[in-house]
């Protein structure tokens, strides 16, 4: 099985770019651009990865995002995680990045999406990777300061698909946000959030009805309300759902108490994704074996993941069809 999963295409939808910076390149930046890291070799860095709940990762990944500075950083940065995907048969990814939390180091926000957009350009080019990107708006800040991050965004709207929300979901409801995905969805993004990750079911409901978001990124605690989950089934909205992140975060205890595929067989259109993958020690063939180690599972389940993953991408029909052809082939011949 683990052969199986190793070579089974895959499709990330929830993915944080910073949160993809491991120890040896966060080592490598900050000699390069002089940043002192308060820690002293990659092992120290690895046992600070040791999280209790969200804020505690929360405070070393923004730590950690000090030594990004130049184009060349987050080009170095988001192709070091293609070349993870390319590992991984990934055929597609969405990823996020995080502005604000470069912007308010004084770095442009043109540095952060050269940067990445340079790379996944490449990465399409010599990898057959393709990719779309999605801009988060740091909800523990305010609206303003969204509303300024969008208004950056839009001379790059030929680079960026969709807006999210991502930071702590405690204390920072959806509401402060109503207005400017209202604004973002007029410019003619596509809007996600994470919700139900830390916080209750009644904010993956808020995130459908304020803020119209296509997909729910993590979206777990939906089994929680039966009617919210009725309608998830009904209408089909994609949850991007990062097992290992959420048993490093104590989401849950562990893999077995997990509900991903509980929820893959009520009919949920549920995605496998690493979220922070340098984090949460693990990238997607790791999530995906994580899950089959905890939850026996046939190869076609297995695959519907992926599947599932295709269909809630925001890449055309016609873009989707050899990447459903390819994964059903994989799954046939095996």
């Amino acid at each position: 099985m683990k052969k199986f999963i190793q070579s089974l295409p895959k499709v990330e939808l929830h993915l944080h770019i910073e949160g993809s910076l491991e120890p040896e390149l966060m080592f490598e930046l900050a000699k390069r651009n002089k940043i002192a890291i308060p820690f002293n070799s990659h092992e120290e860095v690895r046992a600070a990865y040791n999280f209790h709940n969200l804020q505690s990762f929360l405070d070393i990944y923004y730590q950690g995002a000090n030594v990004l500075i130049h184009e060349q950083d987050f080009f170095d940065l988001t192709w070091a995680y293609l070349l993870r995907c390319k590992a991984d048969h990934v055929m597609h990814t969405e990823i996020f990045f995080d502005p604000q939390t470069h912007t308010a180091r004084g770095i442009a926000f043109d540095t952060v999406v050269k940067g990445i957009d340079r790379a996944l350009t490449r990465g399409h080019e010599e990898l057959a990777i393709s990719s779309k990107l999605i801009m988060c708006f740091l909800r523990h800040l305010d609206e303003e300061s969204a509303f300024i991050t969008l208004n950056q965004a839009l001379a790059h709207k030929d680079k960026i698909i969709a807006v999210g929300l991502d930071s702590s979901e405690i204390g920072n409801p959806v509401q402060k946000f109503e207005r400017v995905f209202k604004k973002a969805i007029d410019h003619g993004f596509k809007s996600v959030a994470h919700a139900g990750e830390e916080g209750p079911a009644s904010n993956i409901r808020d995130a459908l009805e304020l803020l119209k978001v296509d997909r729910v990124d993590h979206g777990v605690r939906c089994t929680e309300d039966p009617a919210l989950l009725a309608q998830l089934i009904a209408q089909k909205i994609p949850l991007t759902v990062c097992p290992l992140s959420n048993t490093k975060l104590k989401v849950y205890k562990n893999m077995t108490e997990h509900n991903i595929v509980e929820l893959l067989r009520h009919g949920v259109c549920v995605t496998i994704n690493s979220d922070d993958p340098a984090y949460f020690g693990g990238y997607m063939t790791d999530n995906f074996i994580a899950v089959a180690d905890a939850h026996p599972l046939s190869k076609a389940e297995l695959a519907q993941f992926t599947v599932n993953a295709i269909h809630a991408s925001f890449i055309s029909e016609q873009e989707k069809q050899p990447l459903l052809q390819r994964t059903l082939d994989y799954l046939e011949q095996n």
